[in-house]
């Protein structure tokens, strides 16, 4: 699917998918020179990092294992709720590891600072974060972000595993969502 087939959804393109792939290569990169030598645990949050994580894990140039977890704040809305709900844990020990948490999006940053505190409290050697994409003017709570791919405008976005109601989510491209769509 193109930008063409989403009719008039999509408002503008932000990001093509050539230039998430060229930022997802600078990022493997920067990625396997901090940890080479050293062992490390990627967990993608489902289900909008399942792009990112796919992608991102084959621009890594050391041995990395994988493991999900879903956690949820939004429900079928355009804001975080603020509530995060564990829907599906981790199947990973995470004593004594290094754990760098893959995102699609840091928005208010409530679900990504709770996450880390859960994932710290399990006994980890090092814990990093990975988002794709940043929104920074949306920023409820700070949390440090090692590895950024964009940042972009506090705008309703979809494509590259971020959706809306569950659409959207398998674009190659991130755009904003026009209004009409979501009601805004």
């Amino acid at each position: 699917m193109d930008l063409k087939d989403t009719g008039n959804d999509i408002e503008k393109v932000l990001f093509t998918e050539e230039q998430i792939n060229q930022r997802l290569t600078e990022l493997g990169d920067e990625i396997s020179r901090d940890y080479e030598g050293e062992d490390l645990l990627l967990v993608g949050v489902l289900k909008g990092a399942i792009m990112v994580m796919a992608d991102l894990s084959r621009k890594i140039h050391i041995q990395t294992a994988m493991d999900w977890m879903a956690v949820s704040s939004y429900g079928a809305g355009t804001k975080s709720s603020g509530v995060v709900r564990i829907l599906k844990d981790l199947n990973e020990d995470l004593q004594g590891r290094n754990v760098l948490i893959v995102e699609d999006i840091l928005d208010s940053g409530l679900t990504l600072a709770w996450l880390k505190a859960n994932l710290e409290s399990r006994g980890t050697k090092s814990i990093k974060i990975a988002t794709m994409f940043r929104k920074p003017e949306a920023a409820k709570v700070h949390v440090d972000v090692d590895y950024v791919g964009f940042d972009i405008p506090n705008e309703f976005v979809v494509g590259y595993g971020l959706d809306y109601a569950e659409k959207y989510r398998h674009l190659p491209f991130v755009g904003t969502l026009a209004p009409h769509v979501y009601g805004g």
